[in-house]
């Protein structure tokens, strides 16, 4: 909120920098991959970016020190181990995850050749097209305003740091006596807007500054 806001449950992330190089039982040398953490991601997802599948999950965590496996940051750089995907993933286990992947190509094709609908629909079109827009653009705002509660106060209601309270670190005068998370959430959103005009725009801020 203001520069005398003291930051909260701060974390020091160390990204993963250097490619390792492990060698394998036969000889062969692998490379450790260097991963670069995007708006939206989860250790499941990037798990499942390699492997196909959930199992890269702890060894991920404990390769890059993240204790909170529901909690990383964007722009954060991980190290993917290589030879760890090719030990976790088995041969009946990557025939079975490229079944789905076939199967779903097909009703996507039969979308696609279905041109009657879409030159019959075309008002409709450009509404759903608003409509994603407006999704995504959601979307993001959401990412941003959870990723500014985590750095203020680690997503908790009951956080304080002197006049600072709750998940968003508001001043007491600010939440004019009222604690409950609706009245944090509701004041959250008031005074982004009316200061910096989106939770985008107040994250942005944020990694400029330090606070928001």
């Amino acid at each position: 909120m203001t520069p005398l806001k003291t930051i909260l449950f701060s974390t020091t992330l160390t990204a993963a920098t250097a490619a390792g190089i492990l060698f394998a039982g036969n000889g062969q040398a692998s490379a450790a991959t260097t991963y670069t953490v995007t708006t939206g991601d989860t250790l499941s997802s990037i798990s499942n970016k390699f492997a196909g599948n959930n199992d890269l999950v702890d060894s991920i965590a404990k390769n890059n020190s993240i204790s909170n496996i529901n909690l990383i940051y964007v722009g954060e750089q991980l190290t993917i181990d290589a030879d760890t995907t090719a030990s976790t993933t088995t041969q009946a286990a990557a025939t079975t995850t490229q079944a789905p992947v076939a199967q779903t190509t097909t009703p996507v094709a039969t979308t696609q050749t279905a041109t009657p609908v879409q030159a019959a629909t075309v008002t409709p079109d450009a509404t759903t097209q608003a409509s994603t827009t407006t999704t995504a653009t959601a979307a993001t705002t959401s990412s941003s305003k959870e990723w500014i509660a985590q750095k203020e106060s680690g997503g908790s209601y009951t956080a304080t740091n002197g006049q600072l309270i709750g998940r968003y670190q508001l001043s007491a005068s600010y939440l004019n006596g009222d604690y409950s998370a609706a009245n944090q959430e509701k004041v959250a959103d008031q005074y982004v807007t009316s200061r910096y005009g989106s939770w985008d725009a107040a994250k942005s801020f944020w990694l400029s500054n330090g606070w928001y």
